[in-house]
């Protein structure tokens, strides 16, 4: 005989069909790429251009960086790349943590074009993300 038990925890947390370990190793190499083009912010302190220091990544040429998370992205399947991009719709504020389910359906309907090219050519997408991992996480 079968006891309906209640639901473990650790099984709410499995709102997502991406882990999370990918995301926000995802989120890391955004970012890089936001520094790179300028669409971070730092705080320049002791290291501002008077001062004689360079940048970190001023010098970097076109290093395959992009081309990596291109091809990152573009590995996933269809329903971790539509919720990438309903992650980012959250951390956006476009659609309420409580509206998961409605986010990856319209993400789903978006995804006639390169969800990488879609994805990157966002400013701040990494945070963003994260600030959608975050939030569709705690809602869980």
């Amino acid at each position: 005989m079968a006891f309906e038990t209640a639901q473990d925890p650790s099984e709410s947390e499995d709102v997502m069909e991406i882990s999370v370990a990918k995301v926000l190793d995802l989120v890391e190499h955004l970012r890089l790429i936001d520094s790179k083009d300028g669409a971070a912010e730092f705080d320049t302190g002791d290291d501002s251009y008077e001062s004689g220091a360079g940048h970190l990544f001023e010098d970097i040429a076109e290093d395959g960086t992009e081309d990596q998370i291109r091809g990152v992205i573009e590995g996933l399947n269809i329903d971790e790349q539509a919720e990438l991009v309903a992650l980012v719709w959250v951390g956006r504020g476009d659609f309420e943590p409580e509206e998961w389910p409605v986010a990856i359906r319209r993400a789903h309907e978006r995804a006639v074009r390169s969800t990488a090219r879609y994805l990157m050519g966002i400013p701040n997408v990494g945070d963003l993300l994260e600030e959608g991992l975050a939030a569709v996480r705690a809602d869980a």
